[in-house]
């Protein structure tokens, strides 16, 4: 095999293999750099638009000054009714792990209570671990006013010279293949694009129907409920399953035909999330089978922790759109190799 004609494959490969290792190596650049990349995706159409009228770089300023001020707004307003409503939620915590040990019908049984002993005490610890590291992860976030500044500036650069750097990206690459690094930016940008303003929507709706659920039948701690649920929607296929079975588990201690009639509302808001919302948002852009999206997660969760968990799916669309251009630049190859072959035999005078 000539290794010059694979260059481009072998450089991509390589240069996508540093460039997701960074995460491991350098989390917090890496992270920096990742979150920004997101916020110019999501914020990338709007300034396209608006540049149309105004400079790109008062556009981009404009742009995101909106951005940062609608987010204070909505967290603000949020804070109003989460953080008084999780505080209850971590004081009563307790006690509703010992409602829960003491439902009639699980008492009845020793098998049951026995397993259910381990199994809670292993839920408790993991869902509080995660608690806290995603809740740790938030405030890293948005607490360091250095990295946050960081953020903001290299995503006001991405909105206005995200092109240019792309091109020049590409640039580094043989000439020969110019066009075929770009388009591969391209699919990897528009299939990131998809994937979080998609999440972005699923995370909302889900958020809002499971807080007017919990309040209109008025069920404790409905704002928690609620952001539990938004949050886990960025973390497919497992992220729904584990808030459906925490809601449902602890609004047993209220009843048990409530908890009954909660286990159903999960059931079917999920499906309609997975069967209809979904599909509808993202289509066939990702399509990733769920056994690679749940190893995906457990991989990043070991490596990464929560972070882990909200960025593998990413890194997996982005491992897919590079191995599927190798692929079908190695197809493409072969078929030429073959094309030539066929064109040197029946050129071949014959004796």
């Amino acid at each position: 095999m000539a290794i010059k004609k694979y260059r481009t494959s072998i450089l991509l490969a390589l240069t996508f293999t540093l460039l997701l290792s960074t995460f491991w190596y350098m989390p917090q650049l890496a992270f920096i750099i990742f979150i920004s990349l997101l916020l110019q995706l999501l914020l990338l159409p709007l300034v396209d638009n608006l540049s149309k009228k105004l400079p790109r770089a008062l556009a981009a300023g404009l742009v995101l000054l909106c951005f940062i001020s609608i987010a204070i707004l909505i967290l603000g307003l949020i804070s109003k009714s989460f953080i008084p409503t999780f505080s209850r939620f971590v004081t009563d915590f307790p006690q509703l792990t010992e409602d829960i040990q003491n439902i009639p019908w699980l008492k009845e049984s020793t098998f049951l209570q026995s397993e259910l002993d381990d199994i809670w005490a292993e839920m408790k610890d993991a869902s509080m671990a995660a608690l806290k590291s995603s809740l740790t992860l938030l405030l890293s976030l948005f607490s360091k006013v250095i990295d946050l500044v960081i953020i903001l500036f290299v995503t006001f650069y991405l909105l206005k010279d995200g092109e240019q750097i792309k091109q020049y990206l590409a640039s580094l690459f043989p000439t020969n293949d110019y066009s075929r690094v770009m388009q591969l930016f391209n699919k990897i940008l528009c299939a990131l694009r998809t994937y979080i303003c998609s999440q972005l929507v699923i995370c909302c709706i889900t958020a809002i129907i499971v807080f007017l659920y919990f309040t209109i039948r008025n069920l404790p701690y409905a704002s928690v409920f609620a952001v539990v649920s938004g949050i886990s929607e960025f973390i497919p296929v497992l992220g729904p399953t584990v808030a459906s079975a925490f809601g449902t588990l602890l609004t047993a201690t209220v009843n048990p035909l409530v908890a009954l009639q909660t286990a159903g509302f999960y059931l079917i808001l999920t499906q309609v999330n997975h069967n209809f919302i979904y599909p509808t948002l993202i289509g066939k852009s990702l399509n990733l089978h769920p056994i690679a999206i749940i190893l995906g997660i457990v991989l990043g969760g070991e490596l990464l922790d929560a972070a882990g968990m909200f960025l593998a799916v990413p890194f997996i669309v982005i491992c897919k759109l590079v191995i599927e251009d190798i692929y079908k630049d190695r197809v493409l190859i072969r078929e030429q190799e073959k094309a030539s072959r066929w064109l040197a035999k029946k050129n071949t005078p014959t004796k």
